[in-house]
């Protein structure tokens, strides 16, 4: 008999995967994710297009369209239809949306998917309204919208429901999201514009102040992740850079140090740190008491900057932990939302929006 009701659920699970392939969005300003029910995170893709010059006509999505950042040529252009965590290109948007959307699809189904997209708490009712308007011109058939702090702590599976506090920092390229929930809500939450992207910016800066050396975006990010940090490292770190020197116009190396890279990225990380203090300014009593118990958890891309839990616990005297996959825990976090349903009644922050098949 069990073994009959393992069987009748495995061939009502094919069916409705049949109809409709629901999905979990992290629609970051860097990257990406797509989580598919049923089957986990299936997608995870720098969230860029490449378009013609002067068109929206869509030559590459992804992977594909990073590799041409500040390699196109003049009708080509690269963008990023993200900022900040919101829309700053809306038709964009919805190309990027609906080729990932016909990307993690394999095979033909019979209706549109509900989709779960995770958003910056901290976004206007015009900016949600956009995301909701380019996933349902996208092909979705409903949206719901999850602000990102609650799905990150979802996502790496803390105890929302309970009466307890919970302090999540998610770090992504355009925003930093840090929110104290308890039962299944926000007490407090703050969201600021400062993430990753900033972080390579202030490492483009210091190479035009300090050494005359214009790099790119890519460069930039590439010096962060490999010599990045912001606390100091047992054993410094070095590497050569390349671009152009901004005197004389020719091709340049340079070779830097991770200390000189701490440097460039102290204006970012003292922001983190202040809105982490007022957040935990503002935390009520009990709840932050718990947090000397429970300390901080932290999600995102940006979390893995080296030394960041360190930085943290020391400026505010709490343990702080990484979580084991943080870049993919905002997008677990819808997956479980689509896959419990009691979740969507408590967590989502709109009206669910129908679309006529």
């Amino acid at each position: 008999m069990a073994n009959f009701n393992q069987q009748l659920k495995k061939a009502i699970n094919y069916v409705s995967s049949l109809l409709s392939n629901d999905m979990g969005i992290d629609l970051g300003t860097a990257t990406t994710l797509v989580f598919v029910k049923g089957e986990g995170v299936v997608l995870c893709e720098p969230s860029v297009v490449a378009i013609e010059r002067g068109t929206s006509h869509v030559l590459a999505v992804g992977e594909e369209a990073k590799r041409m950042l500040g390699r196109t040529p003049g009708n080509i252009i690269a963008i990023r239809p993200m900022k900040d965590g919101v829309i700053s290109d809306f038709e964009i948007t919805e190309a990027m949306l609906r080729f990932f959307i016909k990307k993690v699809q394999h095979r033909k189904v019979l209706r549109r998917p509900r989709l779960v997209i995770a958003i910056p708490s901290g976004i206007t009712e015009v900016e949600k309204r956009a995301v909701k308007d380019s996933a349902e011109r996208a092909g979705a058939r409903e949206v719901f919208l999850i602000e990102e702090p609650i799905a990150a702590a979802i996502g790496v599976g803390l105890p929302i429901q309970e009466p307890i506090g919970n302090m999540i920092i998610d770090i992504g390229g355009g925003t930093t999201e840090i929110a104290v929930i308890s039962l299944c809500g926000t007490v407090f939450s703050k969201s600021i514009r400062i993430g990753g992207d900033e972080m390579n910016e202030a490492v483009i800066e210091y190479l035009k102040k300090t050494y005359n050396l214009m790099v790119g975006e890519r460069t930039a990010e590439e010096i962060k992740i490999k010599i990045g940090s912001s606390y100091p490292l047992e054993e410094e770190m070095s590497m050569e850079v390349k671009g152009r020197d901004l005197v004389a116009g020719l091709p340049k190396t340079v070779t830097i140090t991770s200390e000189e890279i701490r440097e460039s990225l102290q204006e970012p990380l003292r922001a983190i740190l202040e809105a982490i203090k007022i957040a935990l300014e503002r935390t009520p009593p009990e709840l932050a008491a718990d947090l000397i118990d429970h300390g901080i958890v932290m999600a995102g891309g940006g979390s893995l900057l080296r030394g960041l839990d360190k930085l943290i616990s020391e400026e505010t005297g709490l343990p702080v932990h990484i979580t084991d996959d943080p870049v993919t825990a905002v997008v677990n976090g819808t997956g479980v939302v689509l896959s419990e349903i009691q979740y969507l009644k408590k967590v989502t922050v709109s009206v669910k929006t129908e679309v006529r098949s």
